[in-house]
């Protein structure tokens, strides 16, 4: 697996998709699909057809498309992400292609257990979140999803704590295209 820095073009696609889809997810807890579908669109065109330059870049964007679609689907069959986050980030992947996306993947699930940890702290619901990770793996190893017996662990549920992912996602793009950048150096 070979990381590398997105084109100037893919590069200033990717950071006004994450950014806008921030914007709208701190502001409204939602990311358009206009901006998602969009996103998937211009990834694939850029990577298709606008760069033939590096070969294979279709095919990674693809795959980078279909593997972060099917993951935080996932994630959103749980009730743990919503929707508008599995679209963004199926548009990342089809904006960076396979590789790119693993390691932005990464660098996004660390800072957002990070974020999420600050949160915990700040809301003084350690012992509660402590008590709801025993719940859900409990629950997992039960088979049953663990949003049905306690309302709080579906994402859905104004009950629930929930972080951004959107911005979460944008912040981990940063940080994603300056390993990158140091990488391709």
């Amino acid at each position: 697996m070979e990381f590398s820095l997105p084109p100037r073009g893919v590069e200033l696609v990717l950071l006004l998709v994450v950014i806008t889809a921030a914007l709208f997810d701190l502001r409204y807890r939602r990311i358009p699909n206009w901006l998602t579908v969009g996103g998937v669109g211009l990834g694939l065109a850029l990577n298709g057809f606008l760069n033939h330059a590096r070969a294979g870049m279709f095919k990674s964007s693809l795959i980078g498309f279909g593997v972060a679609f099917g993951i935080y689907f996932v994630l959103y069959a749980v009730r743990a992400m919503g929707g508008g986050d599995v679209k963004l980030m199926a548009a990342v992947g089809a904006i960076v292609g396979w590789p790119n996306w693993f390691l932005l993947f990464l660098v996004t699930s660390i800072l957002g257990g990070i974020m999420g940890i600050i949160l915990v702290v700040l809301r003084k619901r350690f012992k509660t979140t402590m008590f709801n990770v025993g719940f859900i793996l409990s629950e997992m190893k039960s088979g049953r999803p663990a949003y049905a017996g306690k309302e709080e662990l579906d994402v859905r549920s104004p009950k629930s704590m929930r972080l951004p992912h959107g911005a979460v996602i944008a912040i981990g793009t940063l940080f994603f295209l300056a390993i990158a950048g140091h990488i391709s150096r």
